[in-house]
C-alpha cells in the first residue's frame, strides 16, 4: 500500500557546511546529481557545499542553488530506496518553493537550477544596493507585529509559526523596531545575521529581474499540489505560478498558514522535510505540536525515514 507523504523543502538559513557530502559518498545517484549541478553552473558548487567556508556558503548566490541541489538529491534517493511513497502535496520555504516545483515535475532539475542561481544572483545584487536587515519578533501575534511594522515602515517578511514572525527592511528601521517590541505586546526582537532585507520592498529590483526570466521560462502543472508561499494554497494555472514565484521575492512567506492548509487537507499524510538541518520540523512543532515531521538530510536519517514509511 502506498504511503501518502507531503514534501517539504528548506529555504535560506538551513544551509550547513558539509551538506550532502555523506550522501555523495554513499549513493551513486547523488554523485550524478551533484556532478550535473557543477557542470550546469560551470562552477564547483560541490566544493562550497562540502567545504565552505561558511561565509561563502551563506552568500545568497551560493546558498540558494546549494539548497535546491541538496533538497532534490535527498528526494531522489528516498524515491529510489522507498517505492511505497506517494507524494500528495509539496511546499517549500521561500527558495524551497522552487525546489518543490522541480520535485513535482513543473520544470527540470537543470532548468530550475539555472533559474535559482539567477534568483540568488539578483537578490545578492539587491542586497549590495541597499542597507537592509531582518529581525525575528518572538511572542507577538500577527496583528501586533503588523502594527509594529507599520510604525517603523518595514515589511512583514515571514509568518513562520505562531509567535514567530520576521520583519524586513532598512537596517536602521529594523534596529529601532526590534528595540520597541515590548510596547506592541511582543516578548523579544532578535536582529538576524543576514545579508539583506529579503521578502521586503528592498528586493524590488531582484523581483523585476526574476520576472523577466520567468516570462519565457518553461513550466507545466505539478504532479501534485504545490502550496504557494504568498497565497498559502495551491495554484493550478501556469501564469499564476509564474506570478506567485515573482511576487514571492518581495511578498510575505505565509508558512504557518501553508502548513495549516496542508494539515487540514491531508490529515493522514506523513510530512517529510528535505534539508541540511531540521528547520521546518522545528516550525511545525510550534504550529501543531502533535505532528511529527521526518527529516532527510544524510544516510542515517534517510534509513530512518525509509523504515518509517515502509
Amino acid at each position: 500500500m502506498k504511503k501518502s507523504i507531503v514534501l517539504l523543502f528548506a529555504g535560506q538559513g538551513a544551509q550547513e557546511v558539509g551538506m550532502g557530502h555523506s550522501l555523495f559518498e554513499v549513493y551513486p545517484r547523488v554523485r550524478e546529481i551533484i556532478a550535473k549541478a557543477d557542470d550546469e553552473l560551470g562552477v564547483e558548487l560541490s566544493r562550497i557545499m562540502f567545504n565552505g567556508p561558511s561565509d561563502e556558503l551563506t552568500q545568497t548566490s551560493w546558498c540558494q542553488p546549494a539548497l535546491y541541489v541538496h533538497g532534490l538529491a535527498c528526494w531522489e534517493i528516498l524515491k529510489e530506496n522507498c517505492s511505497s511513497v506517494n507524494p500528495v502535496a509539496a511546499a517549500g520555504l521561500s527558495l524551497g518553493e522552487f525546489t518543490a516545483y522541480s520535485a513535482t515535475g513543473s520544470f527540470s532539475f537543470s532548468d530550475g537550477l539555472k533559474l535559482v542561481a539567477k534568483r540568488g544572483k539578483f537578490m545578492d545584487e539587491a542586497c549590495a544596493m541597499t542597507d537592509g536587515s531582518m529581525a525575528a519578533i518572538i511572542g507577538g501575534n500577527e496583528e501586533s507585529v503588523r502594527e509594529l511594522a507599520d510604525k517603523y515602515d518595514v515589511d512583514v517578511a515571514n509568518l513562520n509559526a505562531p509567535g514567530q514572525i520576521v520583519i524586513s527592511g532598512s537596517r536602521d528601521k529594523i534596529l529601532c523596531a526590534a528595540n520597541d517590541v515590548k510596547n506592541f505586546g511582543c516578548r523579544m526582537g532578535k536582529v538576524l545575521e543576514v545579508a539583506g532585507a529579503y521578502h521586503s520592498r528592498l528586493m524590488q529590483s531582484a523581483q523585476e529581474k526574476l520576472a523577466k526570466e520567468l516570462e519565457n521560462f518553461g513550466i507545466i502543472l505539478p504532479s501534485c499540489p504545490v502550496i504557494s508561499n504568498v497565497e498559502a494554497e495551491p495554484i493550478m494555472q501556469i501564469d499564476s505560478i509564474r506570478s506567485s514565484l515573482e511576487r514571492q521575492v518581495t511578498g510575505s512567506v505565509r508558512w504557518s498558514d501553508s502548513m495549516e492548509f496542508l494539515l487540514d487537507s491531508f490529515p493522514e499524510a506523513t510530512f517529510v522535510e528535505f534539508s541540511p538541518k531540521p528547520v521546518l520540523s522545528g516550525l511545525m512543532s510550534r504550529i501543531r505540536r502533535d505532528v511529527e515531521v521526518l527529516t532527510v538530510t544524510d544516510p542515517e536519517s534517510l534509513e530512518e525515514a525509509i523504515t518509517a514509511l515502509s
